[in-house]
């Protein structure tokens, strides 16, 4: 007979997976999906946002890109409906949310109150109020800049700009660019109008310059631009930023 003791096996949490895509990028897709291995079971993996601003998500393979429209806070809404939806029904016992956002500070507390496990992720910006919310938190390391490092011109070159004439626009479109680009392309100028309006509220057409693009052409020390065109992106100009604030 035996008298090996028995062979507990741990059967991983059922977890589910909800993406704030308006506001994480997607290079952060794999560090997302190795984390909500690492926590259990993956039975859902979605992201929500804008699909029209959003081709990147849509394309990667294991998560679900959920439409949420262009309304303001459409994607919190109904990243918040779907995993209280998730929660109640028991579909699941653990929750991983992404986002940087704090709004999602009262999601997390309700999930936790209906005994869920609640793992938070976000960039380092992420808040504390989210961050203790959640059962625990991770940071997920930002994207590579999309700083300007296609050979321009001589014409165009840039002279370096003292950091503190960088206006607090200019440094909020800076980290916008750098936070959600894909690669050293730069981000689509259609994507910075979206998260500059979600992120900080930002209205172009209140301004003088009406559009997007008339105002960063207006600055070219700060940025290059792609010529005009449905996908034209912006790169921001390292060296304009270099003493500005992070």
């Amino acid at each position: 007979m035996s008298t090996l003791p028995p062979t507990r096996l741990t059967v991983p949490l059922r977890l589910s997976v909800f993406v704030d895509a308006d506001n994480i990028s997607v290079t952060h897709a794999q560090t997302i999906l190795d984390l909500a291995r690492r926590h259990g079971a993956p039975d859902q993996l979605r992201a929500y946002g804008n699909v029209r601003t959003l081709p990147g998500w849509d394309d990667t393979a294991g998560f679900h890109l959920i439409h949420s429209g262009t309304g303001k806070n459409a994607t919190d809404m109904l990243m918040c409906i779907d995993a209280m939806e998730r929660a109640l029904s028991e579909q699941c016992e653990a929750v991983l949310l992404v986002s940087s956002d704090q709004d999602f500070t009262h999601l997390a507390t309700r999930l936790r109150g209906y005994g869920l496990t609640v793992i938070g992720a976000g960039e380092a910006k992420t808040l504390e109020r989210f961050r203790a919310a959640c059962s625990e938190f991770h940071v997920i390391t930002s994207a590579p800049p999309c700083s300007a490092k296609i050979p321009q011109p001589k014409a165009e070159i840039a002279k370096p700009i003292v950091g503190d004439l960088v206006s607090d626009l200019d440094q909020k479109i800076r980290n916008v660019i750098r936070s959600n680009c894909k690669d050293a392309n730069g981000l689509e100028v259609t994507m910075l109008s979206a998260r500059m309006f979600k992120d900080h509220g930002v209205k172009i057409s209140k301004r003088s310059e009406k559009n997007w693009r008339g105002y960063l052409a207006k600055r070219p020390d700060l940025y290059t631009l792609d010529p005009k065109g449905p996908n034209a992106k912006v790169r921001y100009r390292p060296e304009a930023f270099r003493n500005a604030p992070a």
